[in-house]
């Protein structure tokens, strides 16, 4: 389970706010059964997932009893931490900063909930036939799209002819096995799969399949819809101007009301400004140059701690970093040589580098150790930092002479380590490169490409050794479905990871989606991260801290709430739902 903290800089450590229903009780309330966290994924025995609300509205955003009442109107500035690649749901890599723009435009069928899984949001209910091979999902009646058009069953049926070809929804697709979505009724229609999928509603929260856009203005003009993208939203895009700012405006015609009976969104207009430098961003916000700004870096959060007039609003989940390694090329396709790599990471001052010490913890698999699919036995298997061991290992491949990089025996191996140019990820990635080249073994060349560029360096497989960020809120099989998909069809298996060593991870992913089971799934899944571990396709330094850093006034960040009146996942991996802030007079 994650953990959300309210820091005040003015503040003591001990003095530090805890909101409401997070972490006051401690272990007890963190340490969720894994019994508990599915259940909330499917939604009850019947396995419904249905809106308990019902009706078009619902409450959310900012007036619990802490923040006061909300005020209505106002504008804001968002700094994001790199700007989005693209606004297409279906085809563009989306990160955090992309996620907290797209959400003021799209609405998602359905959305992170505070109580574990997830719940309708744009959809009304969601239900699987037991055999969980079909997923029959009613849309909430009355919704039209910002040009006007109504949102039916048609509408799902005709996104998934733009998502079959879409290059991130395709991935997701392949992953897991939908094959067509057809009309029950002018508001119902049914998700069908080739095989057994128990984390379809995951799919739909994520933005590739989840979020909802105009068909036929996404059909007319593919590259004109990014800068112009029409949702169900609670804002309307007013302009777009990539690397410099976005403005979205209210949608006055928006569906949802607060619990008061307040039209939402509170806020009139919302600026986004991509500011790269981690410093400056944080500058922004002290000088009131932007109101709010989000960070996925641990130095950050320490300095913003310690920074008056700001609060930081942190998130600790199920997201870990570190990075993987391209094991369809040389050398990283031998074992031996991701090892040693593995095992000569200096984790710790990996952490220190990134100004993580005393915030993250050192990480062997994707999930925390609050969470319910922490597994020990994953812990157990991970390299350990052996600078020998690694150099034993290493040692092994540089004098075999069948070695796959063709290179001399005896010879280095040259490694290739790319990160974007942050500092504390230029710090970080030295620390990596220092332990490897401590082994007399490994030559290694730091490159540096913007985020947006790494993501698609990712994606197209123009990589060697990546860092890059793994897990997330979600159920689980989300995510792993598509980082061991076949490497051929879906973007989502970074590694291209598969075969002989893949197969009994293959096998227990596969398992987990057969099933609801949740003793099933988490050894399952335990499996994957085994297996993950001995076969040293990533590597990890700490579990990502994420934050919004803000200005005194602004309010709401984690108090919005579902269309049923539950509370959201909060600020899961510094995706902000800035649809639920509001301005408090100062």
């Amino acid at each position: 389970m994650s953990r959300v903290i309210t820091h005040n800089s003015e503040m003591t450590h001990q003095g530090r706010e805890i909101p409401e229903n997070t972490t006051q009780e401690g272990d007890q309330m963190r340490k969720r059964t894994t019994k508990q966290f599915v259940a909330a994924l499917i939604g009850s025995a019947a396995l419904l997932l249905a809106a308990c609300g019902g009706g078009d509205g619902g409450s959310s955003g900012g007036g619990d009893g802490d923040e006061g009442k909300p005020v209505i109107g106002g504008s804001i500035s968002v700094g994001l931490e790199a700007e989005a690649t693209g606004l297409r749901p279906w085809e563009d890599s989306c990160s955090a900063p992309c996620y907290t723009i797209m959400t003021t435009v799209f609405d998602k069928l359905m959305e992170g909930s505070s109580e574990g899984g997830y719940a309708p949001f744009l959809a009304e209910s969601l239900e699987p036939n037991a055999e969980l091979t079909e997923w029959t999902l009613k849309l909430r009646e009355g919704i039209k799209f910002h040009n006007g058009v109504d949102v039916t069953s048609q509408t799902l049926v005709d996104m998934f002819e733009i998502q079959k070809t879409g290059a991130a929804s395709a991935a997701v697709i392949t992953s897991n096995g939908l094959t067509s979505v057809e009309v029950v009724d002018d508001l119902t229609v049914v998700y069908k799969l080739s095989k057994a999928y128990a984390s379809f509603p995951a799919d739909l929260e994520r933005a590739p399949l989840g979020m909802v856009f105009e068909p036929a203005a996404a059909a007319a003009d593919s590259e004109g819809f990014s800068r112009a993208p029409v949702g169900t939203g609670p804002f309307t895009m007013q302009t777009r101007d990539p690397d410099n700012q976005t403005v979205v405006v209210k949608n006055a015609d928006y569906w949802r009301e607060d619990a008061d009976g307040n039209k939402l969104p509170y806020l009139d207009q919302v600026t986004f400004r991509p500011i790269p430098d981690e410093g400056t961003r944080l500058d922004s916000v002290a000088s009131g140059t932007v109101n709010l700004a989000q960070t996925l870096r641990q130095a950050t959060i320490r300095d913003a701690r310690a920074t008056a007039g700001v609060t930081t609003v942190e998130f600790q989940g199920n997201n870990t970093g570190g990075g993987f390694f391209n094991t369809k090329k040389a050398p990283y396709d031998d074992v031996r040589v991701r090892m040693g790599l593995n095992m000569a990471n200096n984790q710790e001052a990996v952490i220190v580098a990134l100004g993580g010490e005393g915030i993250s913890a050192a990480a062997t698999q994707w999930f925390s150790p609050d969470s319910p699919w922490y597994s020990e036995k994953a812990a157990a298997a991970y390299p350990k930092y052996d600078i020998a061991a690694a150099t034993a290992k290493l040692k092994e491949y540089i004098d075999d002479p069948a070695r796959s990089d063709g290179k001399p025996v005896g010879s280095n191996i040259a490694v290739t380590l790319s990160c974007p140019p942050d500092p504390t990820l230029i710090a970080a990635m030295q620390v990596v490169s220092e332990g490897w080249k401590a082994t007399g073994l490994v030559d290694v060349e730091l490159t540096q490409f913007d985020q947006a560029t790494h993501i698609n360096n990712g994606i197209q497989d123009n990589t060697a050794a990546h860092c890059w960020r793994w897990g997330g809120e979600g159920d689980p099989q989300a995510g792993i479905a598509g980082f061991l998909a076949d490497p051929a069809k879906a973007v989502g298996n970074f590694t291209n990871w598969e075969g002989e060593s893949a197969a009994v991870a293959i096998a227990a992913k596969e398992e987990a989606g057969k099933t609801i089971d949740p003793a099933v799934r988490k050894a399952a899944f335990e499996t994957v991260m085994i297996e993950m571990n001995n076969n040293a396709v990533t590597w990890y330094s700490g579990h990502t801290a994420t934050a919004f850093i803000t200005q005194p006034t602004i309010k709401g960040l984690t108090s919005w709430t579902l269309p049923s009146g539950v509370r959201g996942v909060g600020l899961p991996g510094g995706e902000g739902r800035i649809w639920g802030v509001w301005v408090a007079a100062s």
